[in-house]
């Protein structure tokens, strides 16, 4: 027999022998799923993903002498007809198309025989005559063979056999590119294989982190209260932390030193339960720049520079790699950036920070891109901060694929907030899409006593039904020193501003991040040299910003958000006074909607109601009980299981297909682009990265540098003026190829120095 090959000629005129990619794909993608009950269907999957490479016109397709050839779908007919091997098959014949669906019908389509007839992609068999590739597998001394498979004969899909496929996939898709990379990198000597991520260095790591811990308390300035629910919250964490894996919950106030504690459980977990990783998910960009800042400024001098790795997206490359990129550019050089690159694509790094929709997404996703990384996930300690922003729609599948996530790969899945939604009585319906159900355990078993402890505020109500004005709302703001006030709406916080003066400081997310880091150290300044200074912000503000503030305005809002904005108010407890909280209904007029969106309504109303129900005084925000009885309000209301989003998705997840599962799990509804604005003090920079983007193009390089010059955007619809003044940004060496998500904002007068980017007649399309 003619050697056979996988892949054409790297730089050094070396084709990739077949058998050599299958063997070192199962080698790789083995090690990847060692331990789980997956294994096997990742071994076989590994063997099996390229078998119609045998196939005749394969190697014709390598000499360049041949198109279109489906080099899958045999491997994948092989596995489920011979081998029963359902994840297997689902996982090989995705790997260049996407996870398509877990029924008998789809799978018995897979037949090589009638594909040869009718093709649904219009494409053709490498070979239809599975007995010759099967003989040619066979010389090359490969004989696949399978011990335990996920179903068998058995093909009901749930959430949890979904996610089981997803994790055979994700090592299979990530094995298989780890290898062909190698071969296209490689040289005389043979493959080359990408530097590995760091290690976790449990012992080690976490003896640094109570180090910086320890003096953190020597140096802070908090009152006394305060550092002693700081110094319990980290006991707790540490006590809880040699518990067996499963699934937690941490609460715990604001201001009472999550971040850091948080880190401490999973690194003590780790070290107890020698688990591999720590993924912290987070809601938004803003917490991920300052946590990431301050778990770098802990180890990076110690591990590296890649021990933390943030992965969002404005963190990657924007432009999906493909197979085809690797033979194109092979022995590309590893610059720094790169690697970081290189390591985010596969989550290959001890301490991940993320986004709650790159994490959540993911889980439920079908595209190899964005699946690659789903087997790091086994033996980790996942963090979701800030849990009470999870949409109640998805509420059910997401409990149940963390569920199973936590029990069926040996991992800790832990729900951190200081407003825990009150997820307990979701556990029937859970179970029956996830055996395990939602039963967490606590981290802090009397959250109260550290509430109690860390009261700094006094709060008034305003009786919902009487609404102030803005510009009556200006004058109680303009008799403060120093007071934040933090609105619903965008065009609530401009007004606001407008009616307030120039003096005062606007924070909102159509500031871009670089403008909103001057303003909160410009801020934090005046506040800590007790110089005046009123600030109007909208929720941006309230999770994962820093500040302390005397005096806070919170307009009714979702009770969670209200108690994160009262964590803006003497934050530190330094003060010899508590603080003043104000909770004041504004006048809407005009029909105006007065939240974002309807479900932030909603919740909003509940609070309004429990005003109603119980008055001013007993409005409990540091009573965990209180924010237990709001999310029961919540939920008998919205009734997140009978929600129809839900139930549209658990019919998909029932149907087992994972197309229309990917698209609907959505945690963000509205599309959004990001856009490089003209942000005045940073014009130069700006200048360049307009001239690069029109003549380079889009790089990993450039988003880097225009992360702290983008500001995001819902897509405006096809007759919004505001496409006069975008400019789409064209992909690097690749000038034919259109992207819709990076744009370049050029008419500079639209930047406003205090308020952001306005764009004239487009005030819909702010993201608030």
């Amino acid at each position: 027999m003619n050697e056979l090959y996988a892949h054409s000629c790297n730089k050094a005129g070396n084709k990739h022998r077949l058998s050599d990619h299958l063997l070192s794909v199962n080698k790789i993608a083995s090690e990847f799923l060692s331990g789980t009950h997956l294994l096997d269907e990742a071994c076989l999957a590994g063997l099996l993903h390229d078998l119609g490479k045998y196939g005749d016109l394969f190697q014709l397709r390598l000499q360049g002498k041949a198109e279109g050839i489906d080099h899958w779908s045999s491997g994948a007919w092989l596995a489920i007809n011979e081998y029963k091997a359902v994840a297997a098959a689902l996982a090989i014949q995705g790997h260049h198309i996407g996870l398509q669906h877990l029924n008998i019908d789809f799978l018995r389509a897979l037949n090589p025989k009638q594909l040869a007839i009718n093709h649904p992609l219009q494409l053709r068999l490498s070979e239809s005559n599975l007995d010759v590739l099967k003989s040619r597998l066979t010389d090359d001394g490969i004989t696949p063979q399978i011990n335990h498979t996920l179903l068998g004969n058995e093909l009901k899909s749930t959430v949890s056999t979904m996610l089981d496929v997803r994790m055979v996939f994700s090592a299979l898709t990530d094995a298989d590119f780890l290898d062909t990379e190698a071969h296209f990198k490689g040289g005389v000597e043979g493959q080359r294989y990408r530097s590995s991520g760091p290690d976790l260095q449990r012992e080690h790591a976490l003896e640094i982190l109570l180090e910086h811990i320890k003096y953190l308390q020597s140096q802070t300035q908090a009152a006394r209260e305060v550092t002693e629910v700081r110094a319990s919250l980290l006991n707790n964490c540490l006590k809880a932390a040699d518990s067996a894996t499963g699934l937690f919950t941490l609460t715990a106030p604001t201001g009472s030193g999550k971040t850091l504690a948080m880190l401490a459980f999973a690194l003590k977990h780790a070290v107890e339960r020698q688990l591999r990783r720590v993924v912290i998910v987070l809601p938004y960009l803003s917490i991920i720049e300052q946590t990431s800042a301050i778990y770098r400024g802990v180890f990076e001098s110690h591990f590296g520079q890649n021990y933390v790795l943030e992965h969002h997206s404005l963190a990657g490359s924007g432009v999906e790699k493909t197979e085809s990129d690797s033979e194109s550019k092979p022995g590309e050089q590893e610059t720094a950036e790169r690697q970081r690159r290189l390591l985010a694509e596969n989550w290959d790094a001890p301490l991940i920070i993320t986004t709650s929709v790159q994490m959540l997404e993911s889980l439920f996703s079908n595209r190899p891109s964005a699946c690659r990384k789903l087997h790091r996930l086994a033996q980790s300690v996942i963090f979701f901060d800030e849990v009470q922003t999870l949409p109640a729609s998805l509420t059910v599948p997401t409990l149940g694929a963390l569920s199973h996530l936590a029990y069926g790969y040996g991992s800790s899945v832990v729900f951190s907030t200081a407003t825990q939604p009150a997820f307990e009585h979701l556990h029937e319906t859970v179970k029956s899409h996830c055996t395990t159900g939602w039963q967490p355990q606590r981290i802090v078993s009397e959250p109260q006593s550290l509430f109690t402890k860390m009261k700094r505020t006094q709060v008034s109500w305003d009786n919902p039904e009487k609404g102030t004005s803005w510009d009556e709302l200006a004058g109680h703001i303009k008799k403060y020193r120093q007071v934040l006030c933090i609105v619903n709406k965008k065009n609530h916080a401009k007004t606001l501003w407008e009616n307030i003066g120039n003096d005062a400081f606007h924070l909102s997310t159509n500031l871009c991040p670089a403008h909103r880091r001057v303003v909160l150290d410009t801020v934090c300044n005046q506040l800590l040299n007790e110089e005046p200074v009123q600030l109007v912000a909208t929720q941006c503000i309230e999770a994962g910003v820093d500040i302390d503030f005397p005096v806070v305005y919170r307009a009714y809002a979702p009770l969670e958000a209200i108690i994160q904005a009262a964590g803006r108010c003497n934050r530190e407890g330094r003060r010899e006074a508590l603080g003043e909280f104000h909770v004041f209904q504004p006048l809407i007029e005009n029909n105006e909607n007065e939240f974002p969106d309807s479900g932030y309504g909603q919740a909003a109303q509940i609070t309004k109601m429990l005003f109603r129900k119980h008055g001013a005084d007993k409005m409990f925000l540091d009573n965990p009980d209180f924010i237990t009885a709001y999310y029961r309000e919540l939920y008998d209301i919205s009734k997140p299981e009978a929600m129809k989003k839900t139930q549209r998705l658990l019919e998909y997840v029932t149907a087992g297909s994972f197309p229309d599962i990917a698209k609907e799990y959505r945690l963000i509804k509205q599309d959004a682009i990001n856009v490089l604005v003209p942000y005045q003090t940073l014009i130069e920079e700006f200048n360049k990265l307009n001239d690069e983007g029109n003549t380079i193009g889009l790089t990993s390089e450039w988003i880097r540098r225009a992360r702290p010059l983008t500001v995001g955007i819902y897509r405006p619809k096809q007759d919004d003026p505001i496409w006069d003044s975008l400019i789409p940004v064209k992909v690097a060496g690749r000038k034919d190829r259109e992207q819709n998500d990076w744009f370049i904002y050029i008419k500079k007068e639209d930047y406003h120095p205090v308020l952001g980017l306005i764009p004239s007649g487009s005030l819909n399309t702010w993201i608030g």
